[in-house]
This record gives C-alpha cells, structure tokens and sequence, in this order.
C-alpha cells in the first residue's frame, strides 16, 4: 500500500463531532478511556500552540485522529529526556472496519518519514505494553521498543524512532 495515499487535514472544531463518534467507539474506548474525559482533551488541545492534531483521510476517506508534540513541551509525561526536537505523536482509528487492515502502520510511517525528512531527529510514542495489535503496528511503522515507563496515565512502553 503506497504511503502516499494518506492525506493529514489540521483539525477544527467542525471535526470534534466526529472525534466524539470515534471515541466512544468499543475499539477506542478501550485504549483512550473514558469519551467524555477524552473529548474534553482533544477539545482542549486545538486552542494548544504546541500540540498539531490531525484528521488521518485515505481516498478521500475520513477514518483517524493523530495528534503530534514537541517532547519537550510536556516534560513531566513520564518518558523521559530525549534529543532536543524530539515529537511525540498519538493516535488512533475511529473507523472499526479500517481497523487490522494495515493502515495503522501505514499512516503512522507515512506522517513520521514526513517528520524525519523534516528534520525531526526522534520520534516518540507511548502505547500501553498489553495492546499487542498497536506495538506490532509500530513497530511495522519502524518503531523500536526501548522500555517501560511510568507515565501520568499508567504504564507505557516507550517506542523510538530515530532519523
């Protein structure tokens, strides 16, 4: 699948109705937490300088939510020190029938190649240790596992990607 069948829309607020869809779905839900609590977040971060949040399209498909920082922004998330420059991103597919079809790495290795050849030096992710199906995605995405840590919102692995 060509990695340049993904297109990455800046969020609006006109997206967040979507974003409550896909939050509250049983796929979501399960990694994300509470909808509600979520919403408030996400809301909250389209007013944050510091924090880009996308809407993930392939052939003119809306189906995921990916949202990217500088690590040094939140130092105290719990995942340590890292190159000066370092992103941070999360995400997630809203649409449940896109789920396990290869998109997940897809997209996430098409936004941080753009990032690295940008000029990012790292890029970082955090995914809980037991969500076998996104490790394995980050992985396929060029991802390497480096160790758990102890973040705000529990336990995570910590995930790298260098330039």
């Amino acid at each position: 699948m060509p990695r340049d069948t993904y297109r990455f829309q800046p969020m609006t607020a006109d997206d967040l109705p979507l974003v409550r869809r896909w939050l509250k779905t049983v796929h979501v839900s399960e990694w994300w937490g509470d909808p509600a609590e979520q919403l408030t977040l996400v809301s909250e971060d389209l007013d944050q300088p510091a924090m880009d949040q996308y809407i993930v399209v392939k052939d003119d498909r809306v189906f995921a939510y990916l949202q990217c920082y500088p690590q040094a922004a939140w130092p105290e998330n719990g995942l340590g020190l890292h190159p000066n420059g370092t992103r941070g991103i999360d995400q997630f597919i809203g649409e449940a029938d896109m789920v396990g079809c290869g998109h997940g790495s897809g997209f996430i290795r098409a936004f941080t190649d753009r990032l690295l050849a940008a000029g990012t030096p790292q890029v970082i992710t955090d995914p809980d240790p037991v969500n076998a199906r996104a490790v394995r995605a980050y992985e396929k995405a060029g991802f390497h596992k480096q160790h758990e840590v102890d973040t705000p919102d529990g336990r995570a692995l910590l995930m790298v990607r260098n330039a």
